[in-house]
């Protein structure tokens, strides 16, 4: 399902969203619903992409986050690339990515995000990491030189950075990170304040908005982008306050998605957020004064960048055009 889903114009906060009942399973999951289901990935492209990252020893996120759109992504050969390793600091409730000590940080990884933006022929490349605790810096400089290397080997590709939030050393980080000018940074608030303790018990709500801040205070220039998991047990409110949140701090994109359970062992999914649902959210996220907001069931936060990308820039110069 495409991210830009037709909205009413009259839809209001107080409209109510409806949350269809969906059977179980057997395993304790519930079961997805026609809107959400996927087929495996079977294509040529599929394979070409994954054979490259293989050869240049490179994690991708849509492989380890079992994201849903990884056969139509890789088919076309956009592949999001997670650097900093496999291995995560954390344990999220929401998150496959496997947690323990991670290997030491490879010198050649952003030679190698170069050679496959280039080989890929990509015109806009998304980076993202797994949480790096164990760093002094939290794995801010290892984003450094993976943006020089791609302005060095691909400078036509334009550059989304997804970076975790560099606890305690967030300040620092930014400033290291906008300096080397990424074209998006993007930072996922990922749930609403109620529920960090128990989906996202290593980090703090009100420091992932500092960040977002940090980079627009750092750098006007620089769109920012911030996403939102649904189904996870979240008020509609709850939601709405979060959109005011990142408007305060000056976020441009909002991407919106559902939350699908990677294993038993994560957190269960609450509902199953229908695409009326989301498309009601997305309503009242333009009204509110995103430049752009991405918002279905199958909508992540690298989806469909590349053309996201041109959305944003289109919608800031309408804006300003408007505005001269």
């Amino acid at each position: 399902m495409s991210p830009d889903i037709a909205i009413s114009p009259t839809m209001s906060e107080a409209d109510p969203i409806s949350i269809p009942s969906v059977p179980g399973r057997s395993d304790g999951r519930q079961r997805k619903p026609d809107w959400i289901r996927v087929k495996a990935p079977t294509s040529a492209g599929f394979m070409e992409t994954r054979k490259l990252m293989r050869r240049l020893n490179l994690a991708t996120v849509c492989e380890e986050a079992a994201c849903p759109n990884i056969g139509e992504c890789w088919t076309k050969k956009h592949a999001t690339v997670m650097i900093l390793g496999d291995t995560c600091t954390r344990a999220c409730a929401f998150c496959n990515v496997k947690t323990g000590m991670p290997r030491a940080v490879d010198p050649l990884e952003p030679e190698h995000v170069a050679v496959a933006a280039a080989e890929l022929g990509l015109s806009h490349i998304v980076v993202t990491s797994v949480d790096r605790d164990d760093l002094p810096d939290g794995g801010a400089m290892q984003f450094v030189r993976v943006i020089e290397a791609l302005r060095r080997n691909a400078p036509g590709t334009t550059i989304e950075i997804l970076t975790p939030d560099f606890r305690n050393k967030s300040e620092a980080a930014v400033e290291k990170i906008v300096a080397a000018r990424p074209d998006v940074y993007n930072h996922n608030l990922e749930t609403v304040p109620r529920l960090y303790p128990t989906i996202r018990p290593g980090a703090r709500y009100y420091a992932s908005l500092r960040l977002l801040e940090s980079v627009k205070r750092h750098d006007p220039t620089i769109f920012t982008k911030s996403g939102l998991m649904a189904g996870l047990g979240e008020e509609r409110l709850e939601v709405h306050q979060v959109m005011d949140d990142m408007r305060s701090a000056d976020v441009d994109f909002l991407t919106m998605g559902q939350y699908l359970q990677p294993t038993p062992r994560h957190a269960s999914v609450q509902e199953f957020v229908t695409p009326q649902a989301f498309a009601a959210y997305a309503a009242i996220a333009r009204a509110k004064g995103f430049l752009l907001v991405a918002a279905s069931p199958l909508t992540r936060s690298s989806y469909h960048a590349g053309d996201d990308f041109a959305k944003l820039k289109a919608a800031r110069e309408a804006k300003l055009a408007t505005t001269s």
